[in-house]
């Protein structure tokens, strides 16, 4: 069962465990979605303003059979009827990638399945392949989530190269962090999406990063810019310190500030993507990640490219098993399936 390449028809049982939210999916030829389900952590990190790693992959080991058998079941699939397993085991949290990838090789033993180890970031890309219009190469595609803000180019499934990347913060992780200056709630994504449709983006002017790569990103200078302005706001200097600043901020200033913020970066993003676009000049454009689902992301793209523009549903933007599933069926066209007692997994794995 090992070392062989599939071809023809393929049911894949796909299963993501990268940060906080366990995942499983069943997918047919890398196209039709026949089960996705998720179990968020959100609830529990919320407290702590962020995901805590060790939290997170106990959460992961208390549902991540009950969430498999719940996919396989909304599938109407036997094990007999799934072709192969894919798992995410790169990039991630170590301890959430372990319960994930344990788990899918375990299986893989258990019932004789080909195992194929997936990328999580590439994979984000696949859930627009399981759009009705799937996008045509070469492909543009803009990754943007709480790890992770490239630019990459994909000539084929296996043909691809990074145009830009992140050289700190990614931008969700800008916006978490942002989110957590300003007292608004975790994830910070949404939160500030929500407070910005009552702030004036243009109140407080925030820096563009200036990078030598015109297609690499930078978000912590924004981040800390938004700190100093916020401080200068309620009359403190740069030592006041940070987690005191929301008890002092009024409602009117906290959306402005998340209006002002969400404008610059989604501008940086729209900017870059832009481009790239005009240098690469792609048949398909996607937009794949967690912030994908920022809605002002997706109007200022509408605006700026001249090309319809690849979005994956909703649930499909943040971590998913059924994206993973769905690059698996690709790749098992170009890789062999791996032993499952060799399996290892990478927390810091570039695409």
């Amino acid at each position: 069962m090992f070392g062989k390449c599939y071809s023809g028809s393929m049911r894949i049982l796909g299963i993501e465990t990268s940060c906080d939210e366990t995942a499983a999916a069943v997918v047919s030829d890398g196209r039709v979605l026949q089960s996705n389900v998720i179990k968020s952590q959100i609830d529990i990190h919320a407290q702590y303003g962020g995901v805590v790693p060790e939290v997170a992959a106990r959460s992961h080991i208390e549902v991540m059979l009950p969430v498999v058998n719940k996919a396989l079941s909304d599938a109407n699939a036997t094990w007999d009827e799934i072709d192969a397993i894919a798992v995410t085991h790169a990039p991630g949290l170590i301890g959430s990638l372990l319960v994930g990838t344990l788990t899918a090789r375990t299986l893989a033993l258990i019932h004789k399945k080909p195992l194929y180890p997936i990328h999580h970031i590439k994979a984000h890309v696949y859930a627009n392949f399981l759009l009705e219009k799937p996008p045509e190469f070469p492909i543009l595609a803009l990754i943007v989530s709480g790890g992770h803000s490239q630019l990459v180019l994909f000539q084929s499934h296996s043909d691809y190269q990074i145009l830009g990347r992140t050289q700190d913060d990614a931008v969700g992780e800008a916006f978490d962090k942002v989110a957590k200056i300003l007292g608004l709630s975790y994830p910070g994504g949404p939160s500030i999406s929500k407070a910005a449709l009552n702030g004036n983006p243009n109140k407080y002017p925030l820096p563009k990063s200036k990078l030598q790569n015109p297609l690499d990103f930078s978000f912590s200078g924004l981040k800390t810019a938004v700190l100093r302005a916020a401080q200068h706001s309620v009359g403190k200097d740069y030592t006041f310190p940070s987690h005191q600043l929301a008890a002092l901020l009024t409602d009117e200033q906290r959306n402005d500030f998340a209006a002002s913020f969400q404008k610059v970066a989604v501008e940086t993003l729209v900017d870059k993507t832009e481009t790239a676009y005009k240098q690469y000049s792609p048949a398909s454009v996607v937009i794949a990640g967690g912030v994908a689902a920022n809605r002002e992301l997706r109007e200022q793209l509408s605006k700026h490219l001249s090309i319809e523009i690849n979005y994956p549903p909703m649930e499909l933007c943040t971590d998913n098993a059924a994206m993973i599933a769905a690059l698996a069926y690709y790749q098992a066209d170009i890789e062999p399936a791996t032993d499952p007692r060799k399996l290892e997994v990478f927390p810091s794995l570039s695409i």
